[in-house]
């Protein structure tokens, strides 16, 4: 029986004061993520909806993959 798995996509936002990505920030997603059996699949550019007003800001879309446990 092949393996299936399930996948889960998280919004990465670059902060609204400047034009740098938080690296600390990043990186404690990622571990937080990794913690809960997730591996990260791909990381992709993205304009991403922000909290205030209708407009987006660019981000990033990190999609996360593990076995599906039934």
């Amino acid at each position: 029986m092949p393996q299936v798995y399930e996948y889960k996509v998280a919004t990465f936002r670059e902060s609204l004061i400047g034009d740098a990505l938080d690296s600390d920030k990043l990186e404690k997603t990622l571990n937080k993520h990794a913690e809960d059996g997730w591996a990260l699949k791909s990381i992709t550019a993205a304009d991403v909806k922000g909290r205030i007003g209708p407009g987006a800001v660019e981000g990033l879309l990190l999609t996360f993959e593990r076995p599906y446990q039934a």
